[in-house]
């Protein structure tokens, strides 16, 4: 007996427009960061286009900011990674809604409105609070090395990156012993572990985010905050469906 095999048909063409949505799976990640962004004020990723009066239409800000965010929560962080995706993975497209910015203009957005992603990044830890799937209070910080591209100009030697290391770890560690002497600072020490080491970890690890793609103190800490902004909305999701 012939086997039957289920219809396929790659040939065939749509007899009615389907809707982008219906590509992804209910409650897929890159529902929640186009629903999120568009209940956030990004009213400044529109400012530098009003009363521009350019001939060539821009491609829509929102747009732009849903393409970063998923792509950065999701572990593709350079501009030609993300223009790749927009032709290849079905949730790009569907979060493009079927527009298709090169690189550069990915790059050149990015670069735009680094300082943009602060205000949104708080933004989101506020909703978070609203929505109580945080706990808010108490402030814990850590330090994490991040590969990143420095200009031979202003970069230090290997020497000198050894000799400041010292002198920085003999500095902490005289505040740390003075601290850890008490009974209440061992205690509060032994909370870095859940306050401060995750977030760092679910950085490095879960994101895959471990080199900076921009040059410059300034723009590392505008992608930084990028990062930090992707990390979160991917963490709203998690609790919120917890």
């Amino acid at each position: 007996m012939p086997t039957t095999f289920r219809p396929y048909h790659p040939d065939q063409t749509l007899l009615l427009p389907p809707s982008l949505r219906e590509w992804l799976p209910a409650g897929h990640l890159a529902d929640h960061v186009s629903d999120l962004v568009d209940g956030l004020d990004v009213s400044a990723f529109y400012a530098p286009y009003e009363g521009d009066g350019r001939r060539k239409s821009p491609y829509e800000p929102a747009m732009m900011l849903k393409i970063l965010i998923y792509g950065y929560a999701t572990g593709v962080f350079s501009s030609r990674g993300l223009a790749r995706r927009l032709e290849e993975d079905v949730a790009f497209r569907v979060l493009a809604a079927e527009n298709f910015p090169s690189h550069r203009t990915i790059c050149e957005f990015r670069r735009r409105h680094l300082a943009d992603f602060k205000r949104l990044f708080a933004e989101v830890v506020r909703l978070a609070r609203e929505m109580g799937v945080g706990n808010f209070g108490k402030l814990s910080i850590d330090g994490t090395k991040v590969r990143a591209s420095a200009s031979k100009r202003k970069a230090m030697s290997y020497g000198r990156m050894v000799e400041e290391e010292r002198r920085l770890e003999a500095e902490i560690g005289a505040r740390m012993a003075e601290k850890l002497a008490t009974a209440a600072g061992r205690a509060r020490y032994a909370q870095r572990k859940w306050l401060s080491e995750a977030p760092n970890g679910w950085i490095k690890e879960a994101l895959g985010f471990r080199r900076f793609s921009l040059r410059g103190l300034d723009k590392a800490r505008g992608e930084w905050d990028l990062v930090c902004l992707a990390l979160n909305i991917r963490r709203l999701r998690g609790l919120q469906a917890a």
